[in-house]
């Protein structure tokens, strides 16, 4: 919000005066009825691996992140462009495999990577779109340039908090809205279900939300999106095959469906064709779905772009498949499967985040700087015995924003993931979610560790500055 020398940032100036004259008390009081608030409302997760089984509040900071709108606009074509290249690629892999035969990413990598499906090959998808909701995880470095860190191609998850966290601000502080042009987010719902009605070459699809159910860490955020969307949230129970389409069970009889936003892996879509244990699928879906009577959202086999020894070859696909220069730009990474790289690796570790190539939710990750001398060791001894299951970066000095802990403010590390909708058009919501590091100096952001969410405002002129 600062500069060095003490004067506020150009896009912070508002709310910087207004943070001037703001009674400390009021905002303390605030925070707690933001708090009560988001437990009435249940906006809670599960941590699996808990042996309580308890569902904990993903903590609110009520400090936005402001982004001013020139900045935003540099993103937001960084965002379609990267997104436009990656479902290029997952055609491309599943069809004629052009960047593979091209030697531009190594076909091993892709076809005995375990998030590619051979059961895709040489299948058609509407628009050729296998990716129709993703998420793009970004950092933004001291150097003032933002970097990709990841992307999220699979289930993508975040955006029940992104607009809760906006209606949460807007009833806590609505003076500050008033006082300023903050680009809206309210419109991703629609949005949604727009992108999802296009995904099909049906007339008025029927869509409906697939949720593994209510342990999900992500439940909430199911029964949200298909409540403000207007569609079925749907069990596997309530799903059957039946003459080759997909059927709801209803009050009134079977309801045929066209489109399914599933937030269900691969591994347990279809029991008949993935893992025969799995009670979260539809047996029968796979061979619907192959033959074009149903969609998937997002496709089977869209892992593989966001696995995260792909991901170093994404500037390269923007490259191959758009011949443009990226816009935005990866974070440095070290594939440790290549000798040279994990001997750099090796002899640097106390410098890298190491983290594993599956991972996800912050599991499974070194960061060596904070990192005992055992646990430098312990992932010292995993490089050396699968090399091929993990990928460094440089630590960067994330950016930090101030949040409110309990003696005031203090700068905390946050990273922003905006969420992209593929549809007829790619579609963007001004922001995203910003998470933030509660812990002083953590760089981990994830809510199962430790994790908190901010307001993220877009400025919508950089003269509302």
């Amino acid at each position: 919000m600062l500069l060095k020398d003490g004067r506020y940032r150009t896009h912070y100036q508002q709310y910087w005066a207004w943070l001037q004259q703001a009674d400390k008390e009021t905002i303390a009081r605030k925070r707690e009825e933001a708090e009560l608030l988001f437990h009435r409302v249940g906006i809670t997760f599960n941590v699996y691996g808990d042996e309580n089984g308890a569902e904990r509040l993903i903590p609110f900071d009520s400090v936005p992140r402001i982004i001013p709108a020139s900045e935003w606009a540099m993103l937001d074509r960084g965002i379609r462009q990267r997104v436009r290249a990656l479902n290029a690629f997952l055609h491309d892999i599943y069809h004629q495999q052009h960047i593979l035969k091209a030697d531009i990413i190594p076909a091993e990598q892709v076809l005995v990577n375990d998030q590619y499906q051979p059961c895709m090959q040489d299948i058609n998808l509407h628009r050729d779109i296998y990716a129709h909701i993703v998420g793009v995880d970004m950092v933004r470095n001291s150097d003032g340039d933002y970097y990709v860190l990841e992307d999220n191609l699979r289930t993508p998850s975040g955006v029940s908090y992104m607009l809760e966290n906006r209606k949460m601000m807007m009833r806590l502080y609505p003076e500050l809205f008033a006082e300023q042009h903050i680009a809206p987010v309210e419109r991703y719902p629609s949005l949604l279900l727009q992108t999802l009605r296009e995904s099909s070459p049906v007339n008025d699809p029927v869509v409906v939300v697939l949720t593994p159910g209510r342990f999900n860490s992500a439940y909430f955020e199911h029964s949200f999106l298909a409540q403000q969307m207007g569609v079925e949230l749907v069990e596997s129970a309530d799903l059957f095959v039946k003459d080759g389409a997909v059927l709801m069970r209803t009050t009134a009889g079977p309801c045929k469906v066209d489109v399914i936003y599933r937030r269900v892996d691969d591994a347990f879509l279809d029991p008949l064709a993935f893992r025969a244990d799995s009670m979260l699928g539809v047996p029968g879906l796979l061979s619907v779905y192959r033959a074009g009577n149903v969609v998937l959202a997002n496709a089977i086999g869209a892992g593989v772009a966001d696995d995260k020894s792909i991901y170093p070859y994404v500037p390269e696909m923007v490259r191959f498949y758009l011949d443009e220069d990226p816009i935005l730009n990866n974070v440095p990474t070290w594939q440790c499967r290549k000798p040279k790289d994990l001997s750099y690796v090796l002899a640097n570790l106390g410098q890298m985040v190491v983290k594993e190539v599956h991972g996800a939710g912050g599991y499974g990750m070194l960061i060596g700087p904070v990192a005992s001398q055992q646990e430098l060791e312990l992932f010292r001894a995993r490089l050396k015995a699968k090399p091929e299951n993990y990928i460094a970066q440089n630590t960067l000095a994330l950016s930090t924003c101030p949040t409110f802990i309990d003696n005031g403010l203090a700068p905390r590390h946050i990273d922003l993931r905006p969420f992209a909708l593929c549809g007829a058009e790619i579609r963007l919501v001004p922001g995203g979610l910003t998470r933030v590091a509660l812990n002083a100096g953590s760089l981990v952001v994830n809510s199962s560790q430790g994790g908190g969410t901010k307001d993220t405002w877009v400025l919508e002129d950089d003269a509302s500055c």
